[in-house]
């Protein structure tokens, strides 16, 4: 028997993650959303993998659009971060944020450590989620420290030693 939901929470609580925000254009609609299920997929092509909600808006978006952006949050970006997850601000979420946009035309935020610009290739259903899988047409990567989730609480990278 499979564990349950609250189960499944409570353990993937323990692994630690950097935050991203990740977004999507089709046409002149854009939307965005927190997500910590990112991953690097394979180096040759270079591919990016994200979890994505069935129900998410944004999810919508990448299929529709055929493009997403992946945005590495740094430290200290916890209200940005916060915004992108709320369902309260879902229609609002890019106010008050600069973006800028690359081969894709997925739009990127211009203050993030971390911008991959990302052509879908593939979705693979996954319960109810989906995987995203792009090629990662461009990338930007800025000086600074990532933002960490670990147990439902935002933190800092520290060095040993």
């Amino acid at each position: 028997m499979a564990i349950t939901a609250d189960e499944f929470k409570a353990a993937l609580g323990s692994w630690a993650s950097g935050v991203t925000i990740i977004t999507a254009r089709a046409g002149d609609r854009i939307h965005g959303m927190t997500v910590s299920d990112f991953s690097g997929a394979s180096l040759a092509p270079p591919l990016a993998l994200v979890c994505a909600s069935k129900t998410s808006n944004t999810t919508a978006l990448i299929q529709e659009g055929r493009c997403f952006g992946v945005n590495v949050l740094r430290a200290g970006q916890n209200a940005l971060s916060n915004k992108f997850a709320s369902k309260k601000e879902e229609w609002t979420r890019f106010e008050g944020v600069e973006t800028f946009s690359a081969k894709t035309g997925a739009p990127l935020l211009a203050d993030a450590l971390v911008n991959l610009d990302c052509r879908l290739v593939a979705v693979h259903d996954a319960g109810d989620h989906v995987l995203c899988v792009g090629e990662i047409e461009e990338a930007h990567v800025r000086e600074g420290e990532p933002l960490l989730y670990f147990r439902a609480s935002y933190g800092r990278f520290q060095k040993d030693g």
